[in-house]
């Protein structure tokens, strides 16, 4: 069981796809896909199973003010994202649960507990794509049965 904490900021910077003309907006589309992680088992960085129990998102910054999508558990950091991060992955190891964080801030993967594992945003991007066009093709076969 892993609950996966997201460093959103650098998540939605890893993919140039003109997210700094909305940052807010970005980080609402990324999170929707996101959502849809919690309960399902992915293919982890290393290639193994990974059953996703729950996703924690940090944001910061003009992000803050999204709405956060059924589904996951949103922190809004009132300060540094990567203060915000490293407290709550603290917390978070406590639990029994395995913890992933996804960053690719080698200052912050730094401040993280040792127990935390860590991976890179593009293997989320990656894996929310896959759900994304799981959830897409669910949808359309559903549609195809339709009379």
């Amino acid at each position: 069981m892993t609950v996966l904490l997201v460093d959103v900021a650098n998540t939605v910077g890893a993919r140039p796809d003109g997210w700094w003309r909305d940052r807010a907006g970005a980080t609402a589309r990324l999170l929707d896909r996101l959502a849809l992680l919690p309960g399902s088992d992915v293919v982890g960085p290393d290639g193994a199973p990974v059953p996703v129990t729950a996703l924690v998102a940090v944001v910061e910054g003009r992000a803050r003010d999204v709405a956060a999508p059924p589904g996951l558990r949103l922190v809004r950091a009132p300060g540094s994202g990567d203060d915000a991060l490293a407290a709550v992955a603290a917390d978070l190891v406590e639990g029994d649960d395995d913890l992933l964080v996804v960053t690719a801030d080698r200052e912050l993967r730094s401040r993280l507990p040792a127990a935390a594992r860590t991976a890179g945003p593009g293997w989320l991007l990656g894996v929310a794509d896959a759900a994304a066009a799981d959830r897409a093709a669910d949808a359309d076969e559903v549609q195809d049965r339709s009379p």
